[in-house]
């Protein structure tokens, strides 16, 4: 394991060494390479893009899918409407192996600038879609091929940033700067709350009526600086060297997928382990969430997205400190405490979901955004960078993120809706898929005996890091 990890580490090589060295050289202790300040910038954004994306369906499987498309039933419309949300997920992996196979073979820009184009045109869409009232089962066929959609381009969206974040970064600030990338999450769930708070506070058929869609339509703009700023983007030197040492024939000829596959089908299950918690929790939090505290505590729909709100920018804040963490003491340590934390506070924040109270949610809020997210997120894109190769880093990183996603992402706020209802209320069942998500988390790097951390350098990223000291 450790062996082929090593060598794929070293695929810049001598090629890219002098390079290297001189584009940290003139950036100086900041630990970026030349042109990584737009590499991270774009990166960026195109996360805050996707979550907002992704967090403002959310908002909407709970508040409004149920009724408007699957008003038909007499029980059961929280589960439908998240099992739509759930659709999404089923198409990231194969979207996330596809565009970033594609992505290792032929460069990181196209493969990004691919995924902010699909995403835009299927979130727009949603927006323009008429209600089961209008057209019937066909208003769902429509709804779920949208969904698929924006699986297909999200799929390799955030696998695609950290992973060319992670590429201008020195290794010694590798946890840093992908912790910057990781913070967008909440930072899009937060501009998407407050996106679903403004048009909330309307009146009941206002806002069934139109008022739903406005956030999804204004989501157009966002797309296109997305766009625009990714045509500006090139290759990273790690992926430059790395493509320089090989010949025309060679480059034609790899597979990355069944490289993965091959040799480094370990690290994906370990990846796979390491994210399952984050996954989990970062979906309960920011989506199930709503639910509960509307359904089961008797909040205003005001108030719970106000408390996530709040909670998420806990989130944008401090997830940069649990990269820096993981650059200090090991990318896989972090997580590991995180994943103990979250752990034992399962319990205690399904309780205050359901506590009637504004205030006691966002306290649970803040742990689970400020300290248990800020660990398993912030060091998780060192992590997962540092267990593949260049050559391979794209592919193998979506292979774990988004079959997780698929998996545990995806059906986590149906999981826990149905878990709720199977329990006319009780929390335990839910609170322990949560803790059972975390301690599969903290097996995984456990059992990753350091594989995440910023250990093996190539000699490329060996003469960067000197150059930044």
């Amino acid at each position: 394991m450790s062996t082929t990890t090593s060598s794929g580490a070293g695929e810049a090589g001598d090629a890219g060494s002098a390079g290297a060295a001189g584009q940290v050289g003139r950036a100086g202790r900041l630990g970026l390479r030349k042109g990584g300040g737009r590499a991270v910038f774009a990166s960026m954004l195109g996360t805050l893009v996707e979550w907002y994306d992704y967090a403002l369906y959310g908002a909407a499987a709970s508040l409004v899918i149920g009724p408007l498309f699957f008003g038909h039933l007499d029980a059961g419309q929280a589960v439908a409407a998240f099992a739509t949300f759930a659709v999404g997920f089923i198409a990231r992996p194969f979207g996330g192996l596809l565009i970033a196979h594609w992505g290792d073979k032929h460069g990181r820009k196209p493969a990004m600038l691919f995924t902010m184009i699909v995403m835009g045109i299927s979130t727009v869409g949603i927006g323009l879609l008429p209600t089961a009232d209008i057209a019937g089962v066909w208003a769902v066929v429509m709804l779920i091929a949208l969904r698929l959609l924006q699986g297909l381009g999200a799929g390799a969206e955030l696998t695609g940033a950290m992973t060319l974040v992670a590429e201008y970064a020195i290794p010694t600030r590798r946890g840093l700067w992908t912790s910057l990338v990781m913070s967008m999450p909440p930072a899009g769930s937060a501009v998407a709350t407050l996106a679903f708070l403004a048009v909330a506070s309307l009146p009941e058929e206002q806002f069934y009526g139109w008022g739903w869609r406005a956030p999804f339509l204004a989501s157009v703009v966002l797309f296109l600086i997305a766009i625009f700023i990714r045509t500006k983007l090139e290759e990273s030197p790690d992926y430059q060297a790395a493509m320089e040492s090989r010949d025309a024939a060679q480059r034609a000829a790899r597979t990355p997928l069944g490289e993965v596959l091959k040799n480094q089908w370990r690290e994906v299950i370990l990846g796979f382990m390491a994210v399952t918690g984050h996954n989990a929790n970062n979906y309960i939090i920011s989506i199930a969430s709503i639910t509960i505290m509307v359904a089961y505590g008797g909040l205003e729909r005001t108030e719970a997205l106000t408390a996530v709100l709040l909670g998420s920018l806990l989130g944008i804040l401090l997830s940069p400190l649990g990269g820096m963490a993981g650059d200090r003491f090991g990318a896989g340590r972090v997580m590991a405490v995180g994943a103990i934390v979250g752990l034992l506070f399962a319990y205690p924040l399904f309780t205050a979901f359901k506590s009637g109270s504004i205030w006691v949610a966002f306290a649970a809020l803040a742990v689970s955004y400020g300290f248990v997210l800020a660990c398993t997120s912030g060091a998780q894109g060192a992590f997962l960078a540092n267990l593949f190769p260049v050559r391979t880093r794209f592919t193998g990183t979506a292979l774990a993120r988004e079959t997780n996603g698929a998996l545990v992402a995806g059906l986590t706020p149906m999981i826990v809706a149905a878990l709720l209802e199977v329990g006319d209320g009780s929390i335990i069942w839910a609170a322990g898929y949560m803790a059972a998500c975390f301690f599969i988390t903290f097996l995984g790097v456990v059992l990753a005996r350091g594989k995440g951390d910023n250990k093996a350098e190539s000699p490329a990223d060996a003469a960067a890091t000197a150059a930044a000291n």
